[in-house]
């Protein structure tokens, strides 16, 4: 298969991912009250509405990135890790009442077990290379394109 049509394809998910996104954040917002740190439920939240916006955005660009398709593949794998990396550990924080040691500005107070706090670092931690070379490759991709 050719790079702009795996492009094409790649772009589509991710507008559908966006507004799959956009749904879930607006039905998370009735739940933030209920989690067991309703402030990182609150960031949770808004970084959801956040990410929603930029998988829309990424997807309305991606078919004019210049990559062959093996760094398209890449490219969008690590991106959308990246993202739902970082957004499930902020999830896990609100619903665990965790999360002071990785995001103690949005976590307050909000101290948890080891393993619980483990977890967080792993995940989060793991979002930061995934996204860099993801937002590498795109703008590697967008100053080769063509206009």
């Amino acid at each position: 298969m050719n790079a702009p049509l795996i492009a094409a394809g790649q772009g589509l998910r991710l507008l559908q991912s966006g507004v799959a996104l956009l749904l879930l954040t607006s039905l998370f917002g009735f739940a933030i009250p209920q989690v067991a740190a309703p402030q990182l439920g609150l960031a949770a939240h808004k970084l959801a509405g956040l990410e929603s916006v930029l998988l829309i955005a990424m997807g309305l660009a991606w078919p004019r990135l210049n990559l062959n398709a093996v760094a398209l593949r890449v490219a969008f794998w690590l991106f959308v890790y990246g993202a739902a990396a970082i957004l499930m550990a902020y999830l896990l924080a609100a619903i665990w009442g965790a999360g002071n040691e990785t995001m103690p500005l949005a976590a307050g107070a909000a101290r948890g077990s080891a393993a619980h706090e483990g977890t967080i670092r792993l995940v989060a931690y793991s979002s930061g290379p995934t996204g860099l070379i993801s937002f590498a490759l795109i703008l590697w991709g967008l100053l080769a394109a063509k206009a």
